[in-house]
């Protein structure tokens, strides 16, 4: 694979051909495995002088946003400088000059931006259900399992699986692993097919990691915000409600409220953060697991204007549908109202609703007519809600936690495409949310007699 992918970097310095394989624009594990072992077949399977390139759907500086696939990269020796992201390649320029063959991987609508791109596709891979309006005019291979990297598996043994290394094999099997929530019956996220191509890779490579620990690996990698700056980890998992032009921005972060407020020129981050992207306000809801594997959710709200701060904590605060059990939380910060959760159940998503609420009381105190609620991620609303799909990221943001399961998808943050049925992802949020019921579903007895 390494080898491969240096030859990638080489082509594009040449004006020629390419054959794109491009992965959605929540670049999930799912997403940046899928393309890059799809690729990699393409190139080991086509007889003719064809270049595929797999590209990362993401500007190279948010990879660090996305923990597990950091992790994943090193634990295989694939050097992140020999990966291609959105940012270094002009796929519209390549389309202009009859470059271009697109193929989707677990996504099959461009977005509005990408609008032109539809004509160069020439296959999809994916594994949601399929919005006939919006999919390309060319052969789709679509089926619904857990990870569409069970896909791309599927596809490489059928066809040539003399060229599956032990590398693609690693990044493949804990990908799918991963998606279907280490197979997990209770989940119910792995399908037939999934479980299948899990086992024929265990077969070929009996020294793959055990499921549990690779599992885990990536589970804590991705709830890993150790190596992050104040604004990454607020934007590594992120949504924003708008109502009567006030943006108020809803983060989950994934540490400790006490460790949070300690971290250096905080307050001076978070004021850059609100202007950079025009928010009025911030709430961050930090999450952990203690000692006993409990979860636990604490809340900071961050606002300069004091009304604003009032309506938001005063409707967190007298909220009974849920009953958040707040408790003030010392924060030597003007601004700044921190407080415990007592009802840890209550997740980000049923925030919402609460602070849009709060906005409209604040807007109609303000004189401002109430305009209808609109929700989003932060990329959409830096993009000017191009799109319709949220994400956490996707990923799995990617929200989150009452699933059906669960939260997919949006397909990738698509064009007017609320794909909610099918086989979903998961985000972030959405794996700490089964984690955190399975943890009490398994305490023991006294654990739950004292809640």
């Amino acid at each position: 694979m390494e080898d491969y992918l240096q030859g990638c970097r080489a082509a594009l310095q040449e004006s020629r051909p390419l054959h794109v394989v491009l992965g959605n624009e929540a670049c999930d594990l799912d997403s940046m495995v899928s393309a890059l072992a799809l690729a990699f077949y393409l190139t080991k399977t086509t007889e003719a002088e064809e270049v595929f390139i797999p590209v990362l759907n993401i500007k190279r500086s948010e990879l660090p946003l996305r923990g597990d696939n950091v992790f994943f990269l090193q634990k295989v020796h694939i050097p992140e400088t020999l990966l291609i992201f959105r940012d270094e390649i002009d796929l519209h320029v390549l389309h202009q000059a009859g470059l271009l063959t697109l193929i989707l991987v677990d996504h099959h609508v461009l977005p509005r931006s990408d609008a032109a791109l539809e004509e160069a596709v020439a296959e999809v891979m994916d594994h949601r259900p399929i919005e006939q309006k919006h999919c390309p005019p060319c052969h789709v291979s679509v089926e619904l399992v857990g990870s569409c990297a069970t896909l791309v598996t599927e596809r490489i043994l059928q066809g040539a699986p003399e060229i599956l290394d032990r590398e693609t094999a690693a990044l493949l099997h804990g990908t799918i692993i991963l998606d279907c929530v280490n197979m997990d019956l209770k989940i119910g996220k792995a399908t037939t097919k999934d479980r299948k191509y899990v086992e024929k890779l265990e077969a070929l490579f009996p020294d793959l990691p055990k499921r549990n620990e690779i599992f885990d690996w990536l589970q804590k990698a991705k709830f890993d915000v150790s190596g992050l700056t104040t604004e990454q980890m607020l934007r590594k998992d992120q949504k924003v409600t708008c109502r009567a032009g006030t943006r108020v921005a809803v983060s989950a972060v994934y540490m400790d409220l006490e460790a949070f407020l300690r971290r250096p020129d905080l307050l001076e981050d978070l004021n850059a953060f609100c202007q950079t992207h025009s928010y009025d306000a911030l709430v961050a809801m930090t999450i952990f697991f203690d000692a006993h594997s409990e979860p636990v959710r604490q809340l900071a709200v961050f606002c300069p204007h004091v009304a604003l701060r009032m309506a938001i904590c005063g409707a967190l605060e007298r909220s009974h549908s849920p009953m958040l059990k707040l408790t003030p939380f010392p924060a030597a910060y003007p601004n700044l109202q921190a407080y415990l959760q007592g009802n840890t159940q209550a997740s980000r998503k049923k925030l919402l609703p609460l602070l849009q609420e709060a906005l409209t009381a604040y807007s109609e105190s303000m004189k401002i007519p109430a305009g209808q609620p609109e929700a989003a991620s932060s990329e959409q609303v830096d993009k000017g809600l191009d799109r319709a799909g949220s994400t956490l990221t996707p990923g799995l943001s990617q929200d989150e936690d009452d699933p059906p399961l669960p939260p997919t998808p949006m397909n990738s943050l698509v064009d007017e495409c609320p794909l909610d049925q099918g086989l979903p992802k998961l985000s972030a949020e959405a794996v700490f949310e089964k984690c955190s019921q399975i943890s009490l579903t398994q305490a023991p007895t006294p654990a739950l007699s004292k809640k």
